[in-house]
């Protein structure tokens, strides 16, 4: 303590960033302040609670960048929080990306469903974001029944089915005036804008014709898709109709959690809405102010933004470069009022499911690193290992990280030698993890849990003591039911309460590793057993076994092709043999 108050003593007053770094030197949270000194000092000063309490329990020492203005601090910091991706700070990161719609930018144009936008250079003609794929993909269907427009991909040799029953112009066979092409363009971009008057009224005239001509087949799609246009295309109309595409944003605090709420509006109309509730360790604004500021790195940005009160429109203007509002009186202060009360249900409705998640993911993280009195325990990886009779012989390891799964850091290993040897396979997967570790200087875990008793924890601490690590060993020994019953260190074995937090967290990292790993073994077997397949018949050697391998993973897939097909890919005798050898194989794994 006595080396931060020397370190406090010394800092500036100016404008920058601060990092917050643990025992290990790693960074664990970033933030900006006006002022470094008075803010980074109030961390160290008086009582703080929740996230924030935990945050300063873990600060052995800090860094910090000044700069010249606020704005630079406020870019500044969300390029570090990019970089160093701190354990305490709520990004964007794991929020899910929307779709749209995109009309390509081809002489013969296309609609299609998109999501990624970071490789679209083409964002003039992207329409959205739609509230999930459905919803996208029903209004491209719609606009494609409507629209002889293209349909395919690549030009087809000759004249599709969309051509015969006239859904297409058949622009691969004929030549289409360009008057015509840009015509349709323009209806369906005001389509997609918003405007949907002048295809409900061709529509409702479609309707009235097919009707009077007795067609009542026809008249009832035209009718069908007059529903779908009124009930899922014509969304909540909002006061403001200047037609301006703008996202609403309203918040709300309780119990140091921070509920935000946001609302897409397209063409005078809500089409779409997201929310987020997060941990707070700064004030409302501050995280506010951030998690806007990062939310379009996967959403398009829209015209304005409407932001509360505690928003900096400034810094966001100028980060973002769009308009940024905040507006004081009249219609757009409703919408965000009205923003901030749906953010209130949410959290609402929600807090004692946070609550309950909290307790058995985060705190029973905590209690977990009490009882095997650990300094730290935000890295926990886990180990599984499956065989058939000695075949097939796979590892599985499953990372958890403060309670929760994250599973693209989940690897699988393919043990080199099938024999029925667990503790041979615990020394090759545990040698082969952590010497990968040290050689490409991976994170570390603060605890390794394989499933297994004293016999296996030995076997893994052999090889990390021999790798020169200092990484802690647990177990997990199941009972005669095959239930989580003990967790077991080297010297000692702890009876956990089964109607308790750690109880839940140990038994979901068990059997999370337990499904991982059969899933590979099942995968494994299946390629393993479709090459066995094919080792009799005549006339497939290993280039065509890889060939079908890499097309059809299981028995039960390549026994579902008729000997026509099965020539598309083989020659006529081969095939022939194949099929014939198929039919009369029935075993399958």
């Amino acid at each position: 303590m006595d080396y931060i108050k020397q370190k406090l003593s010394l800092l500036t007053t100016s404008p920058g960033c601060y990092l917050m770094k643990n025992k290990d030197g790693v960074i664990i949270y970033v933030g900006k302040a006006k002022n470094l000194k008075n803010r980074v000092s109030s961390y160290f000063r008086g009582t703080h609670t929740g996230k924030t309490a935990k945050l300063v329990s873990e600060i052995v020492d800090f860094e910090y960048i000044t700069v010249n203005s606020e704005v630079e601090s406020f870019i500044l910091e969300i390029n570090l929080i990019k970089k160093y991706n701190p354990k305490y700070n709520i990004l964007l990161k794991d929020d899910k990306s929307y779709p749209y719609i995109e009309l390509t930018d081809e002489p013969i144009f296309r609609l299609k469903v998109v999501r990624s936008l970071t490789r679209k250079k083409n964002q003039k003609h992207l329409y959205g974001p739609y509230p999930n794929v459905t919803a996208a993909r029903g209004v491209v269907n719609l606009l494609n029944r409507m629209y002889p427009i293209r349909k395919c991909n690549t030009y087809p040799p000759k004249a599709c089915l969309y051509y015969h029953i006239h859904q297409c112009l058949g622009y691969c066979v004929e030549k289409i005036p360009s008057e015509e092409i840009e015509k349709m363009k323009e209806e369906i971009i005001r389509f997609l804008r918003g405007d949907h008057s002048f295809i409900t009224k061709r529509i409702e005239e479609e309707m009235r014709t097919y009707s009077e001509e007795m067609k009542y087949e026809k008249a009832l799609e035209m009718k069908q898709l007059l529903n779908y246009i009124t009930v899922t295309l014509t969304h909540q109309q909002v006061e403001v109709k200047d037609n301006v595409d703008r996202d609403i944003f309203g918040y709300y605090v309780h119990k140091g959690y921070l509920s935000i709420q946001v609302f897409f509006i397209r063409g005078a109309k809500i089409v779409g809405r997201h929310s987020k509730i997060l941990p707070m360790i700064e004030s409302a604004s501050e995280e506010l102010n951030r998690y806007i500021a990062d939310f379009y790195h996967n959403i398009l940005k829209p015209k304005e933004i409407l932001v509360p009160e505690i928003c900096e429109e400034g810094l966001l203007s100028e980060y973002l470069e769009l308009t940024v509002r905040k507006p004081q009186k009249g219609e757009k202060l409703k919408l965000i009022d009205m923003a901030s009360e749906n953010a209130k249900i949410a959290l609402e409705e929600q807090f004692e499911l946070i609550e309950k998640d909290e307790k058995r993911t985060y705190q029973a993280n905590e209690e977990l690193r009490q009882i095997l009195g650990l300094e730290k325990l935000d890295r926990i990886e886990i180990f599984d290992n499956a065989h058939l009779f000695g075949t097939y012989n796979v590892s599985g390891m499953v990372v958890f990280r403060n309670g929760k799964p994250a599973k693209n850091e989940y690897r699988k290993f393919k043990i080199s030698v099938d024999q029925n040897d667990d503790y041979g396979t615990m020394r090759e997967v545990i040698y082969r993890r952590y010497f990968r570790v040290l050689k490409d200087g991976l994170e570390r875990p603060d605890l390794i849990i394989v499933d297994g008793g004293l016999g296996q924890i030995h076997v893994a601490l052999e090889i990390i003591d021999s790798l020169g690590l200092s990484i802690p060993v647990v177990g997990l020994k199941k009972d005669d039911k095959h239930s989580t019953s003990e967790l077991l260190t080297p010297y000692q074995a702890f009876n956990i309460d089964k109607k308790s937090n750690v109880f839940y967290l140990l038994e979901r990292m068990q059997d999370e590793v337990h499904e991982f790993t059969i899933h590979y073994h099942k995968q494994i077997r299946s390629k393993g057993s479709l090459k066995s397949v094919l080792d009799p018949v005549e006339g497939i050697g290993e280039k065509r076994k890889k060939q079908l391998l890499k097309k059809y993973k299981t028995v039960t897939q390549l026994k579902k092709l008729t000997e026509e097909e099965l020539r598309t890919l083989l020659p006529e005798k081969v095939a022939h043999e194949l099929y014939e050898y198929l039919q009369a194989y029935e075993t399958e794994i």
